[in-house]
C-alpha cells in the first residue's frame, strides 16, 4: 500500500476534499489481468492544486475517473468530502457529480445545438439554479471568451471550444476540478488561460484541483506556485504502476 498525505499550504485548511483507502482497480482476468491501482491512498487538499504524472499507463487517468465517480473500484474506497461513492447509487452519484464537481477533458463535450453562453450555464439549469452571475462573469472575463458568447460550437475554434468547457466546469464553483490532460491538443496560449482560471478558482473560491498535465500545462504549476498554491511536481514512489508525487509546496 502506498500513502501519500500532501503538506498544507500556508493559509489553507487541511482538509480533504477528495481521497482514497487502499484504492484497487483491476482490469480483465487471469493471464490478461492489468492492476492498474494497486492499495493506493492518498489526499487531495481542498483549495490546492495537485499534479499527477507518469508514463502512458501508469494508471492517472484510471486514478483521476475512479476518485470523481467516473468509475468504479475494484476494492477499497473513494470519497468526495465526506460521500463515500461506493455507497451512492447511481442516481446519488449523478447528482454528487453535477452538484459538487467540475470535469474539464480533451473532448470538449459542448451542447453543438446551443450557444456558449448556453453551454457554461447549462449544468446549473439542469439542477435548477441560475447560479453566482457575477461569478460567472469573472470567469467569462478570465477565459476571453466574452465575444464568443453567442457562437455555437461549431462557430468556435478548439482553443475557443476549450474555454468555454472550463468556463462551464467552473460555472457551479464546485468543490474540486478533475481536468484530463485538458490541454493536449492546443497550444500554449490557451495553457496560460487556463491556469490562470484554476489560479483565480483556488484563490477566491478555495476550489481543488486534481490534473492530469501535458507540458502546456505547466503554466499551471508555475501561476500556483506564485500564488502560494501547492504545485505536486516530480514522481516520487510508485504503487503498482501508479506514479504518487512528492508535493513541492510554495511558502
Amino acid at each position: 500500500m502506498a500513502t501519500v498525505t500532501l503538506p498544507v499550504t500556508a493559509g489553507v485548511a487541511h482538509k480533504a476534499a477528495a481521497r482514497t483507502q487502499d484504492a484497487v482497480k483491476v482490469y480483465g482476468k487471469a493471464q490478461t489481468e492489468v492492476r492498474a491501482l494497486d492499495g493506493v491512498t492518498v489526499e487531495f487538499i481542498t483549495g490546492q492544486y495537485t499534479a499527477i504524472m507518469g508514463p502512458s499507463g501508469s494508471g492517472k487517468s484510471t486514478l483521476l475517473h475512479c476518485v470523481a465517480g467516473l468509475d468504479s473500484l475494484t476494492s477499497g474506497k473513494a470519497f468526495i468530502g465526506d460521500a463515500d461513492l461506493s455507497a451512492l447509487n447511481d442516481q446519488h452519484l449523478t447528482i454528487l457529480r453535477r452538484d459538487r464537481v467540475g470535469f474539464v477533458f480533451q473532448a470538449f463535450n459542448l451542447v453543438p445545438t446551443i450557444n456558449a453562453a448556453e453551454n457554461i450555464v447549462l449544468p446549473l439549469m439542469l439542477a435548477g439554479r441560475k447560479g453566482d452571475q457575477a461569478w460567472i462573469s469573472k470567469i467569462v472575463d478570465t477565459m476571453g471568451i466574452r465575444d464568443r458568447l453567442k457562437h455555437r460550437p461549431d462557430e468556435m475554434s478548439g482553443g475557443q471550444q476549450q474555454r468555454v468547457a472550463v468556463a462551464r466546469a467552473l460555472a457551479s464553483r464546485p468543490e474540486i476540478i478533475f481536468a484530463d490532460e485538458p490541454t493536449g491538443n492546443l497550444d500554449l496560449l490557451i495553457g496560460v488561460f487556463f491556469g490562470w482560471a484554476l489560479v483565480l478558482a483556488m484563490k477566491d473560491q478555495g476550489i481543488t484541483v486534481f490534473s492530469i498535465p501535458v507540458v502546456s500545462l505547466i503554466v499551471v504549476v508555475v501561476l500556483a506556485a506564485l500564488a502560494g498554491l501547492l504545485a505536486a511536481i516530480p514522481p516520487s514512489r510508485r504503487a503498482a504502476k501508479l506514479n504518487i508525487l512528492k508535493p513541492i509546496v510554495s511558502e
